[in-house]
């Protein structure tokens, strides 16, 4: 049985439960159980977990997790490799339609909110890189900053500017390298390009106070340090990645890549380490606010999991299969 896309009016597409909430909320301690429940595999919206060997700063889930309820889209690439949220919404439809074949329920989880937005609703990626352009446009991120580079797209793409996160400046640029490429700006595209999506997501949050969050987000970073970050950074270091790639420019390996570096002291990585991570959480639930499909659950630290897995479940909203046959997608 399918639910009905109320935005369309199309009958017959199946349900794909999305769990969303900000860094630390408590996502994957839920997503466990209500899996279970569920009969569900997880897709995971993570733009940091799709890497290899970047495990304890991205809080990516255990081995054990991964062998509880099976996994997708959690160490698909190395670190110098490219990936984007056009790529994982594409791919991930793709993993979605096999998981709902195999008569099983697909289940979202995860705190990036572009890569979500691509895989529910569908978003225009853009042309091929221009390898020479984007090389200029690095020159001069690196330069200049980003915000030159930011007011040159409002100047050509006004909507995608407003939209844009400025802490992600190769956004900024693919942005300008899409309409140096075509001559059209990229928020065009997407509109005229929108893609059709096979599903109806329904959306759960987890609501947290936002005192206990910040708590919970201080203590993760403290135990990420002392269970191994920066172990892990001297790793990945090994390997010959550096702090110069995207994968790395993030929250936790950026900070302690520069305490590493010798431009920030211990006291100093474990502030900055703290204070990112909530600026980046407040920025996260400024994203999921906005959406109104989302039906929020109120949780709090240290809350049973398992009962809020219920408490997800009881909220689904009728009519609805999650499972759905193979006979469904037909």
């Amino acid at each position: 049985m399918a639910i009905e896309d109320r935005k369309s009016g199309v009958k017959g597409k199946p349900a794909v439960v999305v769990l969303v909430g900000a860094t630390a909320s408590g996502k994957t301690a839920v997503s466990l159980p209500l899996a279970e429940r569920l009969r569900a595999e997880i897709i995971s919206a993570d733009s940091r977990q799709v890497y290899r060997f970047l495990d304890i700063g991205t809080a990516k889930p255990s081995a054990q997790d991964r062998a509880r309820v099976p996994h997708h889209f959690v160490d698909i690439r190395n670190p110098d490799e490219e990936y984007s949220a056009g790529a994982f919404g594409s791919e991930g439809r793709e993993e979605i339609g096999k998981i709902l074949r195999r008569g099983n329920t697909p289940l979202v989880v995860g705190g990036s909110g572009l890569y979500i937005q691509s895989l529910v609703d569908g978003f225009f990626d853009g042309p091929p890189a221009d390898p020479e352009y984007r090389a200029i446009a690095m020159e001069r991120l690196r330069d200049e900053g980003v915000e030159p580079l930011l007011k040159e797209l409002a100047g050509v793409d006004p909507d995608t500017a407003a939209a844009i996160d400025p802490t992600k400046p190769r956004r900024v640029v693919r942005a300008l390298e899409v309409f140096h490429t075509t001559g059209t700006p990229l928020s065009t595209l997407q509109r005229e390009r929108k893609i059709e999506i096979p599903f109806v997501p329904v959306f759960f949050g987890l609501d947290m106070d936002r005192r206990e969050l910040y708590q919970r987000i201080n203590e993760r970073c403290d135990a990420m340090l002392r269970n191994g970050l920066l172990e892990e950074v001297e790793m990945l270091a090994g390997r010959g990645y550096t702090s110069t790639l995207n994968a790395l420019k993030t929250v936790g390996y950026a900070e302690t890549f520069a305490y590493r570096n010798g431009a920030l002291g211990y006291e100093e990585l474990v502030l900055q380490f703290k204070q990112n991570t909530r600026r980046y959480a407040k920025r996260q639930l400024t994203w999921f606010r906005k959406d109104l499909r989302i039906r929020w659950v109120p949780t709090a630290a240290g809350g049973d999991p398992h009962r809020l897995a219920e408490a997800i479940l009881e909220a689904m909203p009728p009519p609805a299969s999650y499972g759905n046959s193979p006979a469904s997608q037909s």
